[in-house]
């Protein structure tokens, strides 16, 4: 009868530990000129090259994507962390954007970030 819970067990411990999603802990947008810049800070439990935060993107509000910014390694000892992007376009009339962050292993979080755009 042990037997089966024996193996459950073995299973259970060959599954690999999720992460919490990236988090998006603030967002500042800057016209400069034609287009914008943006900092975002995150975080995000990086475990190191084969799990971490790898990118977020800015959105309009119906989901088109306008800019991507690629992290191309892990911030295990910077937490949270910022990075910026610049020369993102932006339509005229867009009063808000959304920020939606990435993770190399579990894909882009359900969480979106709105951005008041002033």
């Amino acid at each position: 009868m042990q037997r089966p819970i024996f193996s459950l067990l073995l299973a259970l411990m060959a599954l690999p530990a999720l992460a919490d999603a990236p988090k998006i802990e603030a967002v500042t947008a800057v016209p400069s000129g034609t287009t914008w810049r943006f900092d975002v800070t995150l975080s995000h439990p990086d475990t190191g090259w084969d799990h971490y935060a790898d990118g977020w993107r800015v959105l309009d509000m119906q989901g088109n994507e306008l800019g991507l910014r690629v992290l191309a390694h892990p911030h295990i000892q910077e937490q949270p962390f910022t990075r910026s992007l610049s020369g993102v376009v932006i339509p005229t009339g867009t009063t808000q954007v959304q920020i939606q962050a990435r993770c190399l292993v579990d894909g882009w979080a359900d969480a979106l970030f709105v951005v008041d755009l002033k």
